[in-house]
């Protein structure tokens, strides 16, 4: 028994060796398929570039301001506003009343200046009836030259003091006016500090008018870029209640000092229908000039690596590979971007399933649709 023992240990140990190898063989044999697996070629759908008329667009940025803002202030002092029509955001007509103000005084005022201007008449008649009775009289004795030459005076004298009254009239007819604030253009209001009860100076500002509701784009260029942009160039801002459209009304003679660029003035033009942008934002836009030639792709065919935007090319052969292709893009429209160098019209360019390729890998070549279902039961 005691013999049998390394004979026994001895058929176990070849019996593990057995085992051992065949797993390795079976590992060997199921490792190919995966391997194989791995290098199968990757799913895409491709598509050549499009040659099509695309503006040519120079963008900018810009703070929305009025075209002209009116201020509204009082012209005389010491009164008090018992009456406000007017409130910020509201529109107005020229000549519309905005602010009345207490025209006690003033009518007071009025009534007796209109009473001075009757008391310098009566003056001046009587002065008149005298002075002409000395002129009838001069020479007959009936009244000495010292006489006729006082009532002549007096007539001089008494026609002063009426253009004088009438003048204080006037001028009191004018601060009656002026107890009254119009609207000097049509417009919006944009400010308003007038408020009920209060008592204000000559020249104190009420109100700030938006002349004729007239919005422009203050846009800032390069120096460089004032070769292309002239007056009369078309802009266009897109906002969220859609694209408002303008030209330029004015280009600025002088550069910033501070940013080194050139303020383009930009008269806006809102559809009709469409309120009018708010003042005092800051906006992005495009001067926009004659369409050019433009070769696109769908924005899904960009991949950006390392600060650089590429493409991937299918070589159509029996086993088709992709090659990686730096492009230098330009204009985007909705979801194709502008290639200005790099591939050709001919290229067919990948335009889905590229998110794992690389320069050189295999693929297979199916429709977009089929890899968006791919990707829906995934």
């Amino acid at each position: 028994m005691m013999r049998d023992r390394p004979r026994l240990a001895a058929g176990m140990a070849l019996a593990c060796l057995a085992w051992l190898s065949f797993n390795q063989s079976a590992g060997a044999q199921e490792a190919t398929p995966a391997a194989t697996g791995s290098a199968a070629a990757l799913t895409v759908s491709v598509t050549k570039p499009e040659s099509s008329q695309w503006p040519v667009l120079i963008p900018a940025s810009g703070r929305l301001a009025a075209w002209q803002e009116a201020v509204i202030a009082a012209e005389v002092g010491g009164m008090r506003i018992i009456d406000v029509r007017a409130d910020v955001g509201e529109e107005v007509k020229k000549g519309d009343l905005l602010v009345q103000f207490a025209d006690d005084t003033a009518q007071a005022e009025l009534k007796q200046q209109q009473a001075s201007v009757e008391q310098a008449e009566a003056d001046l008649d009587q002065a008149v009836a005298n002075a002409d009775r000395g002129r009838r009289l001069t020479g007959s004795g009936a009244i000495s030259s010292q006489q006729t030459t006082e009532y002549l005076i007096t007539e001089r004298k008494a026609k002063a003091a009426l253009s004088s009254s009438q003048a204080a009239l006037a001028s009191a007819q004018l601060t009656l006016d002026r107890t009254k604030i119009h609207a000097i253009d049509d417009g919006v209001i944009s400010e308003r500090s007038a408020s009920l009860g209060k008592v204000v100076t000559a020249g104190e500002e009420l109100f700030k008018l938006i002349r004729q509701n007239r919005i422009e784009w203050q846009a800032e260029l390069p120096v460089k870029r004032l070769a292309d942009v002239k007056e009369g160039t078309k802009a266009i801002i897109p906002t969220p209640l859609g694209d408002v459209g303008g030209e330029v009304r004015l280009v600025s003679p002088a550069t910033s000092t501070a940013s080194g660029r050139v303020t383009v003035y930009v008269a806006l033009r809102p559809a009709a229908g469409m309120p009018s942008p708010k003042t005092g934002l800051l906006v992005s836009g495009n001067f926009e000039f004659d369409p050019t030639d433009a070769l696109t792709v769908p924005a899904t065919a960009i991949t950006l690596r390392d600060g650089f935007s590429y493409v991937f090319v299918v070589n159509m052969t029996d086993q088709p590979t992709v090659t990686r292709k730096r492009v230098e893009t330009g204009r985007r429209q909705g979801d194709r971007i502008e290639i200005l160098s790099g591939i050709e019209q001919s290229d067919e360019v990948v335009i889905a399933g590229g998110a794992f390729l690389a320069d050189g890998s295999v693929v297979r070549v199916v429709e977009a649709q089929a890899i968006a279902q791919t990707e829906a039961s995934q």
